[in-house]
């Protein structure tokens, strides 16, 4: 199942690209329905996971030799962190393909990149070997690269250029990092779970600095600050599809690599690091929301809260990581469940506001808030969908990104009280920031050039409906998720 997964939607995208007779419509319908399919098989292994406490952390492991002699092999499986954020992945590739776009005469083209985009995600958060990991952080940044490039607006080649040269600097320490780790162990190997297990490397100047060569890596890609300048010109020159998914997968590959490797492989040097981890964590809380709040360009707004939620991610997983800090286990397992649960509900208010944002540009080309108001009474759907993401996305009761943000700050304050205390300065402004936003764009005199700005319609109705109910569902009812990330979070908080 997870195989196919993976591989299904890079073969569809290879059928596109050698299609050169499928019509726009036809290469939709088969990017739509291609795309469809691993969340099929992603539900079918979910239905048959096993959240006791008595199970495996890693389940539907399947594996197969590639490289013998360097303990490299076609490993993967998943444990509920993965198997919660590939269900998401998986989501929201189906949203982004669905959602009518401008493809520039490219259409076969532009289905193509998003479904190879899809399949290299969704192998990255599925992979349980270090190597095949690096290989697919790697080629998600070609995906990104292209659609970037090719389907965006305004100065979208330089936008492109500077996201891939930022990210491959931080991908190639994430290399130097995974090779030291692996040569650490005798025998050699990239098996995650046997690396998870033996803790090669947990002392010593050595471990610091294979430490800091991951974090290099992941803090880029994440973006925390002051990494993060690659990231508010490719969301605001991107296409909104392909923004979404910027903003909703591959940030997570950051945040996910710090759990997956460092903080699991490497505890107890994680452990030494995790305060000036958490410092930097809400650094990039307070920066991201107070330079968003600065913004007149409507994406470039929502892309720095991105830096301001990503900063609480990592706060949570900094509590979860420092085991030799006062905090309980109930406590660090708290602030980790929440930061994995960030992560999914970021992904889909995120991903909503970006797709959001695309109609924007799709109807009026111009993201500035100065142009526009008053749409209130022109587009009620566009209206209460923005304003349901933007509530979500500074953590309103009932709604998801209050569940997580919750669980973090609770946990975090169990271990180191005033990063959380501090960080809670990060809501009010993201809450400050969104509310005038929405003022802005909805609210005072319609603009006369604005008079006939059409509302929602069609596949954005129903894209937009889908992801924002799971935001509601989370937000109300948050067990059936939080069962499923907490059977991998309790595994690497118990096993740490």
């Amino acid at each position: 199942m997870l195989t196919l997964s993976i591989l299904i939607p890079i073969a569809g995208a290879l059928v596109l690209a050698i299609s050169p007779k499928l019509a726009e419509a036809q290469a939709r319908f088969a990017a739509i329905i291609v795309s469809a399919v691993p969340l099929l098989l992603l539900v079918i292994v979910w239905i048959g996971f096993d959240t006791s406490p008595s199970a495996p952390a890693f389940q539907s492991v399947a594996e197969a030799p590639w490289i013998p002699t360097l303990g490299v092999a076609w490993r993967v499986g998943v444990d509920g962190i993965a198997l919660a954020l590939s269900l998401m992945t998986a989501l929201l590739f189906i949203a982004a393909v669905t959602w009518p776009a401008d493809t520039m005469g490219r259409t076969r083209q532009y289905y193509a990149w998003f479904l190879f985009l899809e399949g290299v995600s969704l192998g990255l958060f599925l992979t349980l070997d270090l190597l095949i990991f690096y290989v697919f952080f790697d080629l998600s940044l070609v995906g990104m690269y292209f659609l970037i490039g090719r389907w965006g607006h305004g100065d979208a080649k330089a936008a492109a250029l500077k996201f891939f040269v930022y990210t491959l600097a931080g991908s190639l320490a994430i290399l130097l990092a995974i090779i030291a780790l692996a040569l650490s162990h005798d025998p050699l190997t990239f098996d995650m779970r046997t690396l998870i297990a033996d803790q090669p490397l947990s002392a010593g100047a050595g471990a610091s600095l294979v430490l800091l060569g991951f974090l290099l890596g992941f803090a880029i890609k994440t973006p925390l600050v002051p990494f993060h300048t690659w990231l508010p010109p490719a969301h605001v020159d991107a296409p909104g599809p392909a923004s979404a998914i910027l903003a909703g997968v591959l940030l997570k590959m950051g945040t996910y690599g710090i759990v997956r490797i460092p903080m699991s492989m490497m505890s107890e040097t994680f452990a030494r690091w995790a305060l000036p981890i958490g410092i930097l964590a809400l650094v990039s809380i307070l920066w991201g929301a107070l330079v968003a709040f600065a913004q007149k360009n409507l994406k470039r707004r929502i892309a720095y809260t991105s830096v301001n939620h990503m900063g609480y991610t990592v706060l949570g997983i900094a509590a979860a990581g420092a085991f030799t800090a006062k905090g309980s286990t109930a406590a660090r397992d708290l602030a980790l469940t929440g930061a994995v649960t960030e992560m999914v509900a970021h992904g889909l208010i995120t991903g909503s506001l970006f797709l959001i944002a695309g109609a924007f540009w799709q109807r009026a080309q111009s993201y500035d808030l100065d142009n526009y108001g008053g749409l209130a009474r022109i587009a009620p759907k566009l209206t209460a969908a923005t304003v349901l993401a933007t509530f979500a996305s500074f953590g309103l009761p009932a709604l998801a990104g209050f569940v997580a943000e919750f669980q973090i700050f609770t946990g975090t304050f169990a271990v180191y009280p005033w990063l959380a205390a501090l960080g809670l300065l990060g809501i009010l402004i993201t809450a400050a920031l969104f509310l005038v936003m929405v003022q802005s764009l909805f609210f005072g005199d319609l603009p006369p050039q604005r008079a006939h700005f059409p509302d929602l319609r069609g596949p954005e109705i129903w894209v937009v409906s889908v992801l924002l109910f799971l935001v509601v569902l989370i937000g109300i009812w948050p067990a059936w998720l939080l069962d499923l990330i907490g059977a991998g979070t309790r595994a690497l908080i118990e096993g740490g």
